[in-house]
């Protein structure tokens, strides 16, 4: 007999270990069967679980448990990222702790300290995937700078090189002055900050008294400009167009251009240009060959490009000097408040600064091209559709792909300079000294590959890549790719390029996006609003199977997640549910038998219920293939905890305490074979509990994880059967709802008084009398004989008479529902205290009516609305809507009570 209580804390792990001995997540296991491929997003290797990486990876393993119990050869490819800047500042951190650091221990020493972290503490996140339950083949796991992929990594350096599509340039970058790094966009945090904007006046060259003002929220790079924009139809400013001011403090003689860039309705209408510290001032500088002054050093302090007396200046004292300085000098017009967007690396937390800099360069417009028109001619198309809008603007408005990183954790880049400074590109140093000539001493450049570099390659180079291997040719292209929107451009753009480019294929036929994890009021995780949700708490607390199923069943397409506690702990209820269904076959002896053909039942409730997993497996399926998955989940659940826990196991007790031998066999087998049914379809959301049950129900060889899905092609559906228990589940929804809204007492036996029935509504209710007496406790039913009507026999203890009765006196203190034909009437006198029950449903309406009110008064004050956090102003609509529907029912009650 099963446990009295399903413990998921003791099952997951056990569970997990015997698959992962079982070798059942392997790949090659059916190798005539189609294959199904899936590679994981690549977690960083620093990482801990979050809620991102729990619904990411619940999604894939939905996707790859069904399939593979669809028959499919399976590999879902897993691995972790070496994170350049993540882990190198962990390791960093933890040198400091010991009053070590790396520039002291020097890069040889640095890096094998990484490489002795990452095995000792590195890849927690994998296991904690596993307590996830994500069936992965860890057999093949990889790392992005493990030997196979770093080898896949120079082929590809050296290749691009050779054609033209890498080059070393000098351009603006996202400068982190903590890190000394250049870092990539995802790794910058725009933050709305309140500041100041300063109105400068700049001397109009040859006209003294004359100045135009500019404004700007960064005093300190005005050393650096080499330009002032203003709009080429700007009335104020046509006449100075081609003129020049004379830059203050620094008394360069700078232009004024006429550029769209200019917005006349910001500020002052005119925009200082400094090309060297801000990506729009260089796109600026570009169109009109503007000088490019770099005015800071690695550590944002202000270099030699400036007076002398700023030399060597923190940016932001720099700051506080020049506007000090332009105030003595009287070009300090005013100061405004000013709240805008600033740039903050999202590791260091300091502000970014936008430098001009000599890095390696991908020309990522050549191979962007391929990539627009595999998207465009549906080689590979996105789930939801609307994201392929984001890709094209994207993708079609490209700029050149910073590579290089100022790190010593990485693969470092293939390149050597001789002492005059030619550089050679190979796969190895013996090769570059081959093209340098004998003797010419070498250096290797000391940057490392941004890490969406090597993470652009993993689709092919996780399957072996460059060698031509069995798993690449029968796994590339991959089926389908799950990941979030926030990397569309920063990872699937690079795989789309490098897969076409190095394959000659996609690299995945389907892109499912899905949509954030926020909290339960929508609001976007943070940790400076403490909202942020661990994922293995939840796991702790109510078991993987719950927050897997929650995860699932709220991943609608293009609406994000609002994550609850409630909601985790509603889906552990739902597999408790399952456990006690499981427990009550047990005590009902419903023993599964092989024999059993489910096209063979004969009984109504058992023809019903192999229609409904018919029904239910069908949705489930079609769900899935096509990435419904809230409506998968929503199918599974319904068909477990309503038509079978709910309606079937409690029309067939009868059955099974006094049906005839042969109705309780079949009814035994069905109900046994049924729960099958749903450990298999349920299996994909709740891998573990379905494991669980299957296993201990009956001993079975094979475990649920390689079983087979469900083949119904030779199942009818049985219509009678499902009219006939669909108009019982009807009445007795009906009845006790009658029964709630009027506050009968549960012990509280009821009468039916039925009219205007046919004779098949008649014979239903004989059949199912006595599933009526038990679910909704009817006392007796009365059927109106009256002239036209045929006279069945009915028995004297079956607690139905049929006699003439005047419907209109009944009615009187009745309540009345209407079934198909049938009318049926309620009468209540003596049941309930009616006219106390209209007493209290009139008190609850007012009480209701106050609570209106009040919330009516909060959401038409505008203040309110205005300045009330979101969340606040969401769950006080919500509410109101609740309260509104409260009163509808109440008033529907009274008008029933007459």
């Amino acid at each position: 007999m099963l446990d009295k209580t399903y413990n998921p804390g003791e099952a997951e792990a056990r569970l997990y270990r015997a698959w992962e001995e079982a070798g059942v997540f392997a790949r090659g296991r059916k190798p005539g069967a189609e294959p199904f491929t899936i590679v994981m997003p690549p977690p960083n290797v620093t990482g801990n679980l979050h809620m991102g990486h729990a619904l990411d990876n619940t999604l894939q393993d939905v996707l790859v448990r069904y399939y593979r119990l669809k028959g499919r050869d399976v590999l879902w490819q897993p691995g972790t990222d070496h994170a350049g800047i993540a882990t190198q500042m962990v390791v960093e951190r933890n040198l400091a702790s010991q009053g070590l650091n790396r520039r002291a221990m020097g890069r040889e020493a640095f890096v094998n300290n990484v490489w002795e972290w990452k095995a000792q503490s590195g890849g927690a996140i994998t296991r904690q995937l596993r307590r996830l339950g994500a069936s992965c083949d860890w057999s093949r796991e990889r790392f992005t700078m493990d030997e196979g992929l770093s080898r896949a990594v120079l082929k590809v350096f050296v290749q691009l090189y050779r054609e033209g599509l890498i080059y070393r340039d000098k351009r603006l970058v996202n400068w982190d002055p903590k890190l000394l790094t250049a870092i990539s966009d995802l790794e910058v945090e725009s933050r709305e900050v309140k500041g100041h904007l300063w109105k400068f006046r700049y001397p109009i060259e040859g006209e003294e008294g004359r100045h135009i003002t500019v404004a700007t929220t960064r005093p300190e790079t005005m050393l650096g400009d080499t330009g002032v924009a203003v709009h080429p139809e700007d009335e104020r400013y046509r006449d100075l167009i081609g003129r020049h001011v004379i830059l203050p403090i620094v008394g360069r003689r700078i232009p004024i251009v006429a550029d769209d860039h200019a917005d006349p309705e910001q500020g002052t209408g005119a925009v200082k240009i400094t090309p060297a510290h801000d990506f729009n001032d260089f796109e600026v500088g570009k169109r009109h060959n503007l000088p490019q002054i770099n005015i800071f050093d690695e550590h944002a302090h202000l270099n030699d490009e400036v007076p002398e007396r700023y030399r060597g200046l923190d940016r932001f004292d720099a700051r506080k000097a020049i506007v000090a300085e332009m105030e003595s000098l009287g070009l300090l017009e005013g100061i405004d408040d000013h709240v805008h967007m600033q740039p903050f690396g999202d590791r260091s937390g300091v502000v970014i600064e936008p430098w001009l800099t000599d890095q390696w360069y991908v020309d990522a417009a050549t191979l962007a091209k391929p990539a627009i028109e595999a998207v465009k001619d549906g080689r590979t198309r996105f789930v939801p559709a609307t994201w392929e809008k984001t890709y094209f603007n994207w993708m079609e408005n490209i700029q050149p792909w910073c590579i290089s990183r100022q790190l010593w954790w990485g693969h470092q880049i293939p390149a050597w300079y001789d002492p005059q400074g030619n550089v050679y590109v190979a796969e190895c140093q013996e090769d570059a000294q081959a093209q340098a000539g004998e003797g010419v001493e070498l250096r290797r450049d000391e940057d490392v590959l941004d890490t969406w570099f090597s993470s652009g390659l993993w689709p092919f180079s996780t399957l072996g890549w460059p060698e031509t291997t069995e798993v690449l040719e029968r796994h590339y292209p991959n089926d389908v790719l799950v990941t979030g929107f926030d990397i569309i451009f920063f990872w699937v753009a690079r795989m789309m390029m490098m897969g076409l480019k190095f394959m000659g294929d996609v690299p995945f036929r389907t892109v499912y996006i899905h949509a954030l994890v926020r909290d339960e009021h929508g609001q976007k995780m943070s940790k400076s609003k403490g909202n942020v949700i661990d994922p293995l708490q939840f796991i702790d607390t109510y078991g993987a199977d719950a927050l897997r199923f929650t995860m699932a069943a709220m991943e609608a397409q293009g609406r994000d997640i609002k994550l609850s506690e409630k909601r985790v702990e509603g889906y552990r209820n739902f597999g408790t549910k399952l456990w006690n269904a499981a427990r009550l076959t047990q005590m009902y002896d419903c023993a599964y038998d092989t024999s059993f053909d489910p096209a063979g039942v004969t009984s109504t409730l058992n023809r019903w219920i192999v229609g409904e997993i018919v029904k239910t497996e069908e949705r489930i399926t079609r769900a899935i293939e096509a990435f419904r998955y809230n409506d998968a989940a929503d199918a599974i659940y319904h068909f477990t905890w309503g038509t079978y826990c709910d309606w079937y196991l409690e029309f067939i007790k009868p059955v099974l305490t006094d049906g005839a031998a042969a109705e309780q066999a079949e009814t035994r087998a069905t109900a046994a074979w049924a729960l099958d049914q749903i450990l298999i379809m349920l299996h994909p959301f709740m891998p573990f509990i379905t494991e669980e049950l299957w296993g201990k129900l009956r001993q079975r060889e094979a475990m649920l994880v390689v079983a087979d899905w469900p083949d119904y092609s030779g199942l009818p559906r049985d219509d009678a059967a499902f009219a006939e228990i669909d108009w019982l589940v009807r009445l007795i929804t009906g009845i006790r709802a009658v029964r709630a809204e009027m506050n009968v007492p549960v012990a509280a036996k009821i009468k039916l008084k039925i009219t205007d029935y046919s004779d098949s509504d008649l014979a239903r209710l004989r059949n199912s009398f006595d599933i009526l007496k038990r679910m909704v406790r009817i006392e007796k039913a009365y059927f109106n004989n009256f002239p036209g009507k045929a006279a069945l026999k009915v028995e004297e203890d079956s607690g139905i008479s049929y006699d003439y009765f005047e419907a209109q006196e009944v009615r009187k203190g009745a309540i009345q529902l209407i079934q198909g034909e049938m009318v049926i009437l309620i009468p209540l006198e003596g049941v309930i205290d009616i006219a106390a029950e209209k007493e209290r449903l009139q008190k609850e309406i007012g009480k209701t009516d106050k609570e209106i009110t009040t919330l009516d008064k909060r959401l038409s004050n505008q203040g309110f609305v205005a300045k009330a956090p979101e969340a606040v102003v969401a769950e006080a609509r919500a509410r109101l809507e609740e309260y509104r529907q409260t009163r509808q029912k109440l008033e529907d009650a009274l008008v029933r009570l007459g």
